[in-house]
């Protein structure tokens, strides 16, 4: 929950944050722990390409925001955190991370919101951890993976966490987790193209599942723009009319629901943004950046309001995902 003031100016809804005792990362993790090398960041031996600082020094999040002109910076894990290997303890990590995160936010005038984690295969527990969450100050809601399980939205615990989002008024972050494969395991594509495949995908079967018709309150919001899914929006939705296993799930074609979601500003094209903005709500455009990563939108603020909405309406909306 958020009862206290928040800082003024634009609001990044999308940055990351690690504590550095929990960089060991949940058991199970498929990337193995990360690493510091001499102020360099690695997780496992892969370079991050970004110093460890800027993932767990909270001066050095602070100082960016300074930089970029951001007012409040939205933190979440970054997504190798997510406790998606299944393995006994991860609730442990969670509530470490969750209460970490919930300490930082409180010691930073109203600069900085969390985004906590929940496990994600113990629904019992997930429940109970949701529920502190939305009762611990400067916690808006959780942040999760688009698939779990050859699962996305639509089915299995990631539906079930989406209804306990909503009852309990938590908003929530969906990012990709970069899963490999082998055409990807060149050139970067794994985030190059896994990252936008996997967030298009979470938003057709949120859609074309009828998700959000079922659940008319959850705050939803897709990072990297919502991946490819705006350039996909016409096909699923002539599918969407041409098929009944289509739109067997859903009552309305994808291109009405679709104004019903938040959506990030991190395209790293003015084109692209441009064509999310007319098909998005003006309501459901927020500014991010993906910090620290090489990701990164680099000048956030000015890029989402040189191609999209205002500083002003960035940040109503921004409230809104928020739940203020």
């Amino acid at each position: 929950m958020i009862s206290a003031p928040l800082a003024d100016g634009v609001i990044d809804v999308h940055a990351h944050w690690l504590p550095a005792e929990l960089f060991s990362l949940p058991p199970g993790a498929p990337y193995g722990p990360m690493r510091d090398r001499d102020g360099a960041l690695y997780l496992g031996d892969i370079p991050l390409s970004i110093p460890t600082r800027a993932m767990s020094d909270v001066a050095a999040i602070l100082g960016d925001m300074r930089t970029a002109g951001v007012g409040v910076r939205v933190v979440s894990a970054p997504p190798f955190a997510f406790p998606v290997g299944g393995v006994p303890g991860a609730g442990s990590y969670v509530t470490a991370f969750n209460e970490a995160l919930s300490a930082v936010v409180a010691g930073a005038d109203g600069r900085l919101v969390g985004l906590g984690m929940v496990s994600l295969d113990e629904p019992a527990e997930a429940r109970a951890q949701m529920e502190r969450l939305a009762g611990t100050e400067g916690m808006a809601g959780i942040a999760i993976p688009p698939l779990h399980y050859g699962r996305s939205l639509d089915q299995g615990f990631l539906r079930d966490v989406l209804t306990d989002a909503e009852a309990l008024g938590l908003a929530v972050l969906v990012h990709p987790m970069q899963l490999s494969r082998p055409e990807w395991s060149e050139h970067y594509l794994s985030n190059l193209i896994g990252n936008p495949v996997e967030t298009a995908t979470a938003v057709a079967a949120l859609l074309l599942g009828g998700v959000k018709e079922q659940l008319p309150r959850l705050r939803i919001c897709f990072v990297h723009g919502g991946g490819c899914a705006p350039g996909l929006l016409g096909r699923w939705t002539h599918g969407w009319h041409a098929r009944g296993d289509v739109r067997r799930h859903s009552s309305r074609p994808p291109d009405e629901g679709f104004g019903e979601l938040f959506f990030d500003t991190v395209t790293h094209d003015p084109g692209l943004l441009r064509l999310l903005t007319t098909h998005a709500s003006k309501d459901g455009i927020v500014c991010g950046s993906d910090y620290p990563f090489d990701m990164a939108q680099s000048d956030p603020v000015r890029f989402a309001t040189d191609h999209g909405p205002s500083a002003a309406v960035l940040t109503s909306n921004a409230r809104a995902f928020l739940g203020l």
